[in-house]
């Protein structure tokens, strides 16, 4: 999911090299923290937030699959 989230957000960005995921697991769950550029950080969020709404159900969606629970935080 790790590599997902980042193939997702450094598609959006315009530095990609600055694009980084940070994993916190638990028993059952997982804290996705993406960290962007302070810059691109409009661009992963998108208008009203559509854009990260469908970063989070792509991973979740992947989450699910691996019967985890995973949240996605974007951090600048």
């Amino acid at each position: 999911m790790k590599e997902l989230l980042e193939y997702l957000a450094r598609a959006l960005v315009d530095k990609p090299d600055e694009v980084r995921v940070e994993v916190i697991e638990g028993d059952k769950s997982l804290i996705l923290q993406l960290h962007v550029d302070a810059e691109d950080v409009g661009k992963v969020i998108g208008k009203q937030g559509r854009i990260a709404k469908a970063i989070r159900t792509v991973v979740k969606a992947s989450a699910v699959r691996d019967g985890k629970k995973a949240i996605v935080e974007i951090i600048d």
